[in-house]
């Protein structure tokens, strides 16, 4: 497969505030783009600038062409940070796909010499004990497909009545769905320290499947577990509790490295 050629904003809002002490970059879940985190600037305090990460195929990027294979996403994704990196902190967050790629976008700046991210907080994927998707699920019809979106509760539930709608979101749900069937895990460990999120009652993790991450970074600060399913972030309180937490482990990061 031909690795698309890439002309659109990585990051939104592409510039920061000067009083900025951190940079927070959320990685959106399979099929969407910064919805899932259209209210968190609201529940952050002001020195912590939000920035969503905007995958090609999808919102504003929807005339590019979307990746349909993780390696030159990763890559591709990693470019775009590196350039825009400045000499303030940065931490990412992700959930599903989007915890996927911040860890192992990481993984390529680590790589290629640059500051590792202050925080790697993901959300609903761990490395194992997470029930991949086939090539094949991700050419499913689309009833099907929908069916099966509508199972996770992966959109709101107006959409699925809604065929523009559906007309929109359901390549970019494919595209996501055949990068997350290229995975392969090769157990890489990652510099940053690891804080994890998850649904108790999540279909598509195993029980004590986060705990995974122990091994894959220098430190990792545990898993946070609410009620719901895979998209238990929707519920504004879980997303505030989750901010709420990201921002104090945060805080203790960056005491740690002026210390």
């Amino acid at each position: 497969m031909s690795t698309p050629a890439t002309t659109g904003q990585w990051l939104f809002p592409a510039e920061v505030r000067p009083d900025t002490s951190v940079r927070l970059m959320l990685f959106p879940h399979a099929g969407s783009g910064g919805t899932i985190y259209r209210n968190w600037h609201e529940y952050l305090p002001h020195d912590v600038a939000h920035q969503i990460v905007n995958l090609p195929g999808r919102e504003k990027r929807l005339a590019e062409e979307a990746f349909t294979e993780i390696e030159p996403l990763v890559e591709a994704t990693a470019e775009a940070i590196a350039d825009d990196l400045d000499d303030r902190p940065y931490a990412f967050f992700g959930h599903c796909l989007g915890a996927q790629l911040a860890y192992r976008v990481s993984l390529v700046l680590q790589r290629d010499g640059l500051p590792a991210p202050l925080l790697l907080g993901v959300s609903g994927w761990a490395p194992e004990g997470f029930s991949q998707v086939t090539y094949e699920q991700s050419q499913m019809p689309e009833p099907e497909l929908v069916g099966w979106m509508r199972t996770l509760g992966s959109f709101p539930e107006e959409v699925y009545g809604n065929q523009d709608l559906l007309t929109m979101i359901v390549p970019a749900l494919r595209a996501d769905l055949a990068v997350v069937s290229t995975y392969r895990d090769d157990k890489a460990r990652t510099e940053s320290p690891v804080v994890a999120y998850s649904g108790r009652s999540d279909p598509l993790m195993d029980p004590g499947a986060m705990a995974s991450w122990d091994s894959r970074t220098p430190r990792y600060l545990g898993n946070s577990e609410f009620t719901g399913d895979h998209f238990y972030i929707d519920d504004r309180e879980h997303a505030l509790a989750v901010t709420g937490d990201l921002v104090r482990h945060l805080r203790r990061e960056l005491a740690r490295a002026a210390a």
